[in-house]
């Protein structure tokens, strides 16, 4: 355990299996926020019903209290490896790696700005936390009031989440953040999502150009998914 926790390639797939954890929890983030934008679509009367039930759903569910725990070490883990295998890298390379205009050939950009991308996703996670997360578990107090909305052919009360998110969405340069922040997260997972699996051993001359090829689409449904949302919040509703 201890050589997993220490060695290079230990960290690589500590690393790799986490970051892909958080790629599936990004998809269901995805999927609830697409709330926000399809309540005509599902036939909810009132704009906001969807996403409340949403959170609702989520709040309550006993899976989802073990889940974010779980949620959060992933993100802890990812951080903290992504930082001690990029700082060892800058160290092997040695003062070369700082020469003015020096750029290995055949390696993608994102590659090359994996801290820099990281840096600007975490803070873009910060704000969000801050600005939902903390105030949707009472952490920060907010005045959202309680609403009714239908939930699984009954009628359900709980926090008015969708006046809390609009309500951030209204703010142009919040929008401005969410927007740089999911063009960064594009960017980020175009590389790491096929790195992972080459780290796990799906590096083979068959599956990775197919993986690479997934890792675009991935990238661009998630980087654009956020983006669509938040500028559908702040020009429509």
């Amino acid at each position: 355990m201890s050589n997993l926790l220490t060695s290079s390639i230990g960290q690589k797939l500590l690393m790799s299996i986490s970051g892909l954890f958080l790629i599936l929890f990004l998809f269901v983030h995805l999927i609830l926020n697409s709330f926000l934008l399809l309540d005509g679509v599902f036939g909810f009367k009132e704009t906001g019903q969807m996403f409340n039930a949403g959170v609702h759903f989520m709040g309550t569910n006993p899976l989802i209290k073990v889940i974010e725990p779980t949620l959060a070490l992933g993100f802890i883990v990812h951080i903290i490896y992504s930082l001690i295998l990029t700082f060892q890298n800058w160290k092997a390379r040695g003062p070369q790696s700082y020469a003015s205009g020096n750029k290995t050939s055949g390696v993608e950009w994102a590659s090359e700005n994996m801290l820099v991308l990281g840096i600007a996703i975490f803070a873009f996670l910060a704000v969000h936390i801050l600005n939902f997360y903390m105030k949707m578990k009472g952490f920060i107090a907010w005045e959202g009031g309680e609403v009714e909305f239908p939930f699984f052919g009954t009628m359900a009360k709980g926090e008015n989440a969708y006046a809390l998110v609009n309500g951030t969405f209204k703010s142009l340069p919040i929008v401005i953040l969410y927007v740089v922040g999911s063009v960064a997260l594009a960017f980020h997972l175009a590389h790491g999502f096929w790195s992972a699996f080459q780290t796990i051993g799906w590096n083979n001359v068959i599956w990775m150009p197919r993986l690479k090829w997934i890792s675009n689409i991935v990238a661009i449904i998630l980087g654009g998914g956020f983006t669509v949302i938040a500028l559908a919040q702040y020009l429509f509703f």
